[in-house]
């Protein structure tokens, strides 16, 4: 066994620790904004997907395993204008350590504009702002030909006019990816660990998960498919949706059915590679569109598209998505090799 891979053991056992600093027994679930991708390519194809090999170090943040010494020296940027006055940012630096290994550093900025305050009585206070800030380290190894394992530990950091709030978690993730057959399967498990300081004396549960997933080209032909399922903690998933359309002020109803269950976990994809410098694909998550069963929603609701191209060492990507008629959502990528740009 390698000293890279007894790093890799060892510190996967530290993040299962950290499992015990979380329990679900008592608090809400919060740090929700962890659940929101960093890669354009993953938020145009549904928002979740494990198993994309591609060179753009965005990628690790949803698996860490998708990191490797491919990615040495490579910058990756984020940008994101989400609903309403928020905006999401961050940046990512990859670094080969071995001819099996890779770390990763990265910063990921959510800020949510001016928010009107107010105390208990309801006499407006005056607006205040709120944001939250990731920083994470990964680590990933080879553990074979064909495998390969990585962790991610994060320290969460949150504040909302003048209370804050930390975070300690970790992702784990391990991928098989079969180069001759264009096959590649992932299993993850996500944000496990808890808070380390409390908002006041409330106490809020990490959006942790287990997450599989599977990316496999047609053949020949210039298209990859990709299925991800999420949320594999809870299998019922119901929703609610106006009992009549015609009436919005008609009351709510619970759906839930065997069927809705299944498609509420899982994310649809599909990639056109026409070259190795270009892909346009598109995604379908069902949760999104059920979810917005309650909002005026249209064609578009459930559906992302995204588009990247590749010029000399920069690599450029963008997506788009409307959860609802409302709502327009933009997300902006850029990568680059520093070794490159120096040649």
């Amino acid at each position: 066994m390698t000293t890279n891979l007894r790093h890799l053991i060892l510190l996967t056992l530290a993040a299962v620790a950290l499992c015990a600093v979380a329990d679900e027994s008592a608090g809400t679930t919060a740090y929700n904004f962890l659940n929101v991708p960093a890669s354009s390519h993953v938020y145009g194809l549904g928002g979740h997907n494990l198993t994309i090999i591609d060179d753009d170090i965005n990628l690790v943040e949803q698996n860490p395993a998708l990191l490797g010494p491919e990615f040495d020296h490579q910058v990756g940027l984020n940008y994101m204008r989400y609903i309403g006055e928020t905006n999401f940012a961050g940046l990512r630096y990859g670094q080969g350590v071995s001819e099996h290994g890779a770390v990763a550093v990265g910063i990921q900025y959510f800020g949510y504009g001016n928010l009107q305050g107010a105390d208990p009585d309801g006499t407006l206070t005056g607006t205040f702002s709120a944001s939250d800030i990731a920083f994470s380290v990964t680590y990933s190894h080879d553990i074979s030909e064909r495998f390969r394992g990585g962790i991610t530990l994060k320290y969460l950091y949150s504040k909302y006019e003048d209370y804050t709030a930390g975070a300690v978690a970790a992702d784990l993730g391990v991928n098989y990816y079969d180069p001759e057959h264009e096959f590649s399967a992932s299993l993850v498990g996500k944000n496990l660990g808890g808070q380390v300081k409390k908002f006041n004396d409330f106490k809020d549960n990490l959006p942790w998960d287990i997450q599989v997933g599977v990316s496999k080209m047609l053949g020949k032909a210039p298209i990859r498919l990709h299925l991800t399922a999420y949320d594999l903690r809870h299998w019922s998933s119901p929703y609610y949706k106006i009992a009549d359309v015609n009436n919005p002020n008609s009351d709510l109803i619970e759906e839930e059915s065997f069927g809705s269950n299944l498609m509420r976990h899982l994310v649809l994809a599909a990639d056109i590679l026409p070259t190795d410098n270009l892909y346009l694909g598109i995604g379908y998550n069902y949760r999104t569109r059920t979810d917005m069963a309650t909002y005026k929603r249209d064609f578009m609701s459930g559906l992302s598209v995204t588009g990247g191209l590749k010029v000399r060492a920069f690599g450029f990507g963008v997506a788009f998505a409307r959860p609802h008629t409302g709502a327009s959502t933009f997300m902006f990528n850029l990568t680059t090799s520093i070794g490159e740009l120096l040649k």
